[in-house]
């Protein structure tokens, strides 16, 4: 790879094998490269390649920003808790970790302690994230001082649920985090049932809502029109597509965005797997 623009000691952005801009970063990875010459492979701790047209030159100026050694524990610890590996195509990611990380730091200095109000959430919810945020915050932990509270690991969480998004934007993932237990609220009412959030069937009906979500920010919802598919499952679950037409409202009057039929065909079909399951059987 050469070195396109030395950002810092820590940041360059390069031109890889393929002739496409990635962000190199590297404790000393800047001190000896110059411009049009290759860069020490040696250095390399993690390689970003901007996705999504995000603009390299932006995202290196501000990983650039970032304390060094904030930096570089975040990157080593996001490789370490298995998230991303030596190559990346979220730089925002580690932004935002490492923003976050930084504040944690100096509220910690301060003996300040935050209480955040979604722990329950989040350890039901995104379960997946949570464990992977904890080992995160564990491997941050061997790397700076002082030490930051288990409960960092909530915060850490949700910015990993972020990362599916294209907007980067982390109250759209609080709305969701609203609008899933809203919708887990209204099929318990409907079907008069206590189905518990860790539920396997559960847990299905959790992804769904969140790849829905990510349709929904993408505007890519599934056709927009009835499918056959969709038809049948309409035919075949009534009670289910009643309650899933309720669930599209919800979604409607909390994000501003009408579902397509196959969408709430879809939703209807894991509701009707929901309480249907042994784990959550209808009264």
């Amino acid at each position: 790879m050469k070195a396109l623009r030395v950002l810092n000691n820590n940041v360059v952005l390069a031109r890889d094998d393929k002739g496409q801009e990635v962000i190199l970063t590297g404790r000393g990875i800047g001190f000896g490269s110059r411009q049009g010459k290759p860069v020490d492979p040696a250095l390399i701790v993690r390689v970003f390649v901007p996705a999504d047209g995000r603009d390299p030159d932006h995202l290196s100026e501000v990983l650039a920003l970032i304390d060094e050694e904030v930096l570089r524990a975040v990157v080593i610890a996001l490789d370490e808790a298995g998230i991303e590996g030596r190559e990346s195509t979220r730089p925002t990611l580690a932004i935002a970790v490492a923003d976050h990380i930084s504040g944690a730091l100096d509220r910690a200095r301060r003996g300040t302690v935050v209480e955040y109000p979604l722990r329950a959430e989040v350890q039901t919810l995104y379960a997946a994230e949570y464990a992977q945020a904890q080992r995160l915050l564990a491997a941050v932990n061997t790397r700076l001082d002082p030490q930051l509270d288990e409960s960092e690991a909530i915060a850490l969480a949700l910015h990993l649920v972020n990362a599916g998004f294209a907007s980067g934007d982390l109250s759209f993932t609080y709305t969701m985090t609203g609008v899933i237990q809203q919708m887990l609220a209204v099929v318990r009412e409907r079907y008069g049932l206590s189905v518990p959030q860790e539920s396997m069937s559960a847990a299905r009906f959790i992804t769904h809502v969140r790849y829905l979500f990510v349709r929904i920010q993408q505007h890519r919802q599934l056709t927009g029109h009835e499918s056959t598919i969709g038809e049948g499952i309409r035919r075949h679950y009534p009670q289910a597509t009643a309650t899933a037409q309720q669930l599209a409202t919800v979604v409607e009057l909390r994000l501003g965005e009408r579902l397509s039929e196959d969408e709430v065909s879809y939703l209807a079909l894991h509701i009707a797997r929901m309480t249907t399951q042994p784990d959550g059987t209808a009264a």
